[in-house]
């Protein structure tokens, strides 16, 4: 009889395993919507500057999972944007200066292109041009960058649904004579060229699209303001009006510019601006459940340092105060560290772990089952 209790036991100890195994599976959750922050020239070092130069907790410190991206282009060691960008968007790591073609400059489909067959909504927004290389990677198809005026056509006769940006100079005041403002709203879309709106005005509108300068932006110290964090939040809102799933991409374009210059208090602000914008994306998603929010960078820019703030003794000696914080930088141009990601939302621990740059757009695919059989 103690035998037999002795087999009974072993038979019900898989049995229970197996229904406790059972209980702790959760279910799936396939994200609806997409949001996708990049903000370009961005290291480690200038996401750190949030934690000691904004006077509020950074909101990257909200996320829990976080990896490593390399940002190698095809050809070279060190990226540009547009390569960086056709990556992302694109799924193909490409030579510099590419926009949204394979390094045999053939043109490759962008995730705008493959997620509107599924009626999935989509939005663009840069602190630069809207034809700028990381905006322009995710609608264009072009061998070059410098090709703005091509680029604002390829956006034109793109299935974006949504656009903020400045570059109104590519579209009205062209070599070729168009003005691609009347081609824009021939495709059903309400153009604004001096503010972002409220979202009451544009409720009713089919696209809407935002030029606000002939050029870039000007820098968010010096009158472009909130402008990131409002067209974040108004693409969200106009993007997800009608309960459609959308995927929307917001660049802060100028950390990478205040890289280039080497100048430390521009490129901080640029970086907190972008930080305000994260906020809103993250706002969202925890009250929708069903957004999964992306935040990475093509490379960093400048070689940024915070390194111990560098003062003078009296006797004009420099010294380092290893109690302050200060900036200091390499290089003008961009370098080949690692890039971090994060995530947050439904399917954000596909993005943990070390990968390729373009590994992102085949996560995103991934988790939200936008490309399906006809599309592989």
């Amino acid at each position: 009889m103690k035998f037999k209790r002795t087999i009974l036991a072993c038979i019900a100890i898989p049995f229970f395993a197996c229904k406790s195994d059972t209980i702790v599976n959760k279910e799936v959750i396939v994200p609806k919507n997409v949001i996708l922050l990049i903000s370009d020239g961005t290291g480690l070092s200038q996401i750190s500057s949030a934690f000691y130069f904004k006077d509020s907790s950074p909101n990257y410190a909200r996320f829990k999972d976080i990896g490593l991206i390399n940002t190698s282009s095809s050809r070279e060691d060190v990226t540009d944007s547009a390569a960086g960008a056709t990556a992302f968007a694109c799924g193909v790591k490409t030579y510099n200066g590419a926009i949204g073609v394979a390094d045999d400059s053939t043109a490759v489909k962008n995730l705008v292109e493959i997620v509107s067959l599924k009626n999935i909504r989509t939005g663009m927004i840069a602190t630069s041009s809207i034809t700028h290389a990381t905006p322009a990677s995710f609608f264009a198809h072009t061998i070059s960058r410098g090709s703005a005026e091509e680029i604002a056509l390829h956006l034109a006769q793109s299935e974006v649904d949504f656009f903020a940006g400045g570059g109104l100079q590519f579209f009205n005041k062209r070599k070729d004579g168009r003005n691609l403002l009347d081609a824009l709203k021939e495709k059903k879309f309400t153009i604004d060229t001096t503010a972002l709106s409220d979202f009451a005005k544009i409720r009713s509108s089919e696209k809407a699209g935002y030029l606000l300068a002939a050029n870039d932006m000007p820098p968010a110290a010096e009158g472009r303001g909130d402008f990131l964090s409002k067209a974040t939040t108004l693409a969200i809102q106009f993007l997800s009006k009608d309960d459609a799933g959308f995927f929307m991409m917001a660049e802060g374009s100028q950390i990478d510019w205040g890289g280039h210059q080497n100048n430390g208090p521009y490129l901080v602000s640029e970086l907190i601006d972008f930080d305000e914008a994260i906020g809103k994306a993250l706002d969202y998603a925890e009250k929708d459940g069903n957004t999964l929010v992306i935040v990475t960078s093509d490379h960093e820019t400048g070689g940024f340092t915070l390194s111990a703030k560098k003062k003078k003794r009296e006797d004009g000696t420099e010294y380092n105060d290893y109690s302050e914080v200060g900036m200091t930088f390499s290089n003008g141009g961009h370098s080949a560290t690692l890039i971090p990601v994060f995530a947050f939302g439904p399917g954000s621990e596909e993005f943990v772990g070390v990968y390729e740059n373009n590994d992102i757009f085949e996560k995103i695919l991934k988790v939200t089952k936008w490309r399906g059989q006809e599309l592989k």
